[in-house]
């Protein structure tokens, strides 16, 4: 699945697990987990429901969330690589009065109001307010949970593998056979992943001491991989799609017959006319970069993901093959943006994640780390509901919620 990708066909033969425990009359709030958008057309069916930030639109559930939805999305798409040093003042003028009602507190606002300080003195650290958005979105989502109290609800957060992707290297530098990182850029990004994970620790213990208070809950908390060290390689900058009309009238298309969607640089999401998806696909297989084809992954209903990103290339000078002809990129509307952090991906995704359940009732040591499999915990879930399980999952007794 893509960024952006219409899931419905996916959704109706594989329900989110949201989906199935709503359908099923459970009780259920839904914050910002990948893959959750668009807001669905019976959302008053749950206590509440943000969409993920690949959403197309605010659209969230109650309304009165959709003001600051309008407000995150506008900041993420500022920052898709390098964070931008500005603030989108319409949407913020929207969102500041309700803040206090939907839960904003002031010790959160005092920590924002550091953090534009702080990068004031030092720009680089404008790379931290891809922390403080999931800070900031976690006060909204307490407020909902304290009102609310569903059965079952979710909150997802990413600050902290945006961290580790960047920063490894700085934190680990050992790990790594080669490093083409200067020491100086090791001191100055060695605290970032402890940073994000300072943050995780106030939300773990936010949500434990509402577990302590609630004990009929429990606190599970996923992450579906890890990471570890990939290359110690210095990136000054990386080859984006910037004007993606210009891309797609070379490509023989008018710009009504496709529509950009969101998604994370250097990926580029579109869905295309069905009638017109030969001729893009025509075009990508005559059209080289660096000697080699763009990479492509073409989906139902014309949606095709691009992806870009090539390490160090001057845009300016630099040459695309189209049919066997030397083409500029600057004519494709690719642009080599400047990288500020000065680094690509110094780690990334691996299987093994990390898996635990805080039990306010039973707090006593537990011995052994088992294994448990991704696929297992919908089956757990659904089971701890007291709810049967569909075709295609498998039950076990590996994993119970008890």
């Amino acid at each position: 699945m893509s960024f952006g990708q219409d899931l419905g066909d996916i959704d109706a033969l594989y329900p989110p697990i949201w989906r199935l425990l709503v359908d099923a009359g459970v009780s259920t709030g839904v914050f910002g987990p990948l893959h959750s958008s668009p807001l669905p057309r019976d959302a008053e069916s749950f206590d509440y429901y943000l969409p993920d930030t690949f959403a197309v639109d605010p659209a969230s559930y109650p309304d009165g969330l959709t003001s600051f939805q309008n407000f995150n999305l506008a900041m993420a798409r500022k920052s898709s690589r390098n964070v931008s040093g500005s603030i989108d003042m319409g949407s913020l003028i929207s969102f500041l009065p309700k803040a206090p009602g939907l839960g904003l507190r002031f010790k959160t606002m005092l920590a924002l109001a550091k953090q534009l300080i702080d990068e004031r003195r030092d720009g680089w650290k404008r790379n931290r307010r891809r922390t403080y958005q999931p800070v900031l979105a976690f006060d909204l989502f307490m407020k909902q949970l304290g009102s609310h109290k569903p059965q079952f609800t979710n909150f997802f957060t990413n600050h902290v593998a945006s961290a580790m992707h960047r920063f490894w290297a700085a934190t680990y530098p050992d790990d790594y056979e080669e490093m083409e990182m200067s020491e100086a850029w090791q001191a100055q990004y060695g605290g970032e992943i402890d940073f994000a994970m300072g943050w995780i620790d106030d939300i773990f213990d936010r949500l434990a001491s509402f577990t302590d208070r609630n004990p009929e809950y429990l606190l599970v908390v996923a992450s579906s991989m890890g990471q570890h060290a990939t290359s110690g390689k210095r990136v000054d900058t990386q080859l984006y799609l910037r004007n993606t009309e210009k891309f797609m009238r070379l490509a023989g298309l008018q710009d009504d017959e496709w529509e950009r969607r969101p998604a994370m640089d250097p990926h580029v999401c579109i869905v295309v006319q069905e009638e017109k998806l030969a001729t893009l696909t025509h075009f990508l297989e005559k059209l080289s970069i660096e000697g080699g084809p763009i990479k492509r992954a073409i989906r139902d209903e014309g949606f095709i993901e691009l992806e870009f990103g090539h390490v160090n290339l001057d845009a300016a000078t630099g040459k695309a093959l189209l049919d066997g002809e030397e083409l500029p990129l600057l004519d494709l509307g690719l642009e080599s943006i400047v990288i500020e952090d000065e680094v690509g991906s110094t780690a990334y995704h691996m299987p093994a994640g990390t898996f635990y359940i805080y039990d306010p009732t039973d707090t006593s040591p537990k011995s052994g780390r088992p294994e448990i499999a991704t696929t297992l915990v919908a089956p757990a879930l659904l089971a701890h509901f007291g709810l049967p399980l569909p075709d295609y999952m498998v039950k076990s007794d590996e994993l119970r919620f008890v």
